[in-house]
């Protein structure tokens, strides 16, 4: 393929999914990422689209939603890993609220096993998932059916979270970065997402590498009220998403970190390197986004040679 038939694919897929991991890119088109990193470049010097951690985006500093096709396509091999390690933190006989997405819909696969659960849910997708399990019990919101993700939404799924108190919820979104914290495309899924927060004692955040660095218009989750961030391991190559981790790290942030693996096996777990669990700075004191002291934080690591951002990842990850 021609760079021009390149560059004109890569910029059909950004049109039609908002958002596109270089990865992804490098797969459709058929060669490797760092020819597909040159291509993106240069469709960013015309303005035609934007470059992002590991990936590119449409231009204007705001993805939008992709749909519910494109997303299940999407990093399947680090959700997957993510999934695994997020549901090893749920404990038998809990009580915990799952929101939206197709990698909190991989998490209900793996929840189906854990007995005496209690599943709070807006997701039609995370109920079908755990439809069927035994000793699970599934507990849905009312609201109205938004088609683009099988979410219930509305004032409906809203008024009948209330009163409700649980454990812990895992969510996801469209991006996450350190000074906004979680976001999505969408105003009632962004509203709905608040609810379930408010319920849950603690939030858990599942986050591929993609969406890191990557904001959207809806706030979510402010990044004081995350408690743990769930994803994979970035690319070698990838400073930008390495930055993240460490400024959201400094926020008090709890990061796990899985491993994706090459290849999956029976019922999507992967047959390479398991996942690990890495829980760093546990006594940093968290600090309020937007804070003097995160503008300090997010002005040093800018600052910071790439060498030595990889290197600080490398030691949280160690810890």
């Amino acid at each position: 393929m021609f760079a021009a038939e390149r560059r004109q694919l890569i910029l059909e897929m950004v049109r039609a999914n908002g958002a596109v991991s270089l990865r992804e890119l490098a797969r459709v088109v058929q060669t490797s990422e760092v020819t597909v990193r040159r291509d993106v470049r240069a469709l960013e010097a015309e303005g035609l689209l934007d470059r992002r951690h590991g990936g590119a985006v449409l231009p204007g500093g705001f993805t939008r939603e992709s749909g519910f096709p494109q997303k299940s396509l999407s990093a399947t091999a680090e959700k997957t890993a993510i999934a695994d390690l997020a549901a090893s933190l749920v404990e038998e006989g809990e009580a915990i609220v799952v929101g939206a997405g197709t990698t909190t819909q991989e998490l209900a696969r793996r929840l189906a096993r854990v007995p005496g659960l209690t599943v709070v849910t807006n997701s039609l997708l995370v109920a079908q998932a755990l439809a069927h399990a035994n000793r699970v019990e599934v507990v849905m919101t009312g609201g109205t059916l938004r088609g683009s993700n099988y979410a219930l939404v509305g004032s409906g799924a809203e008024q009948s979270l209330q009163g409700l108190r649980v454990s812990r919820a895992f969510l996801s979104g469209s991006g996450l970065t350190a000074e906004r914290g979680l976001s999505t495309s969408n105003m009632l899924s962004a509203s709905v997402d608040r609810a379930l927060v408010q319920a849950a004692a603690e939030v858990v955040v599942l986050a591929d590498h993609t969406k890191l660095g990557t904001d959207t218009m809806f706030q979510t989750v402010p990044t004081d009220v995350i408690t743990r961030l769930v994803t994979d391991e970035p690319p070698a190559h990838d400073d930008r998403a390495a930055t993240e981790l460490q400024a959201l790290a400094d926020q008090g942030v709890q990061i796990a970190v899985a491993g994706a693996a090459a290849g999956s096996g029976g019922d999507g777990v992967p047959t390479g390197r398991q996942p690990r669990r890495d829980v760093p700075l546990p006594s940093q004191r968290r600090t309020r986004t937007g804070g003097p002291g995160s503008q300090l934080r997010s002005a040093a690591l800018a600052a910071e040679p790439p060498g030595e951002r990889a290197a600080r990842v490398a030691d949280l990850r160690r810890r």
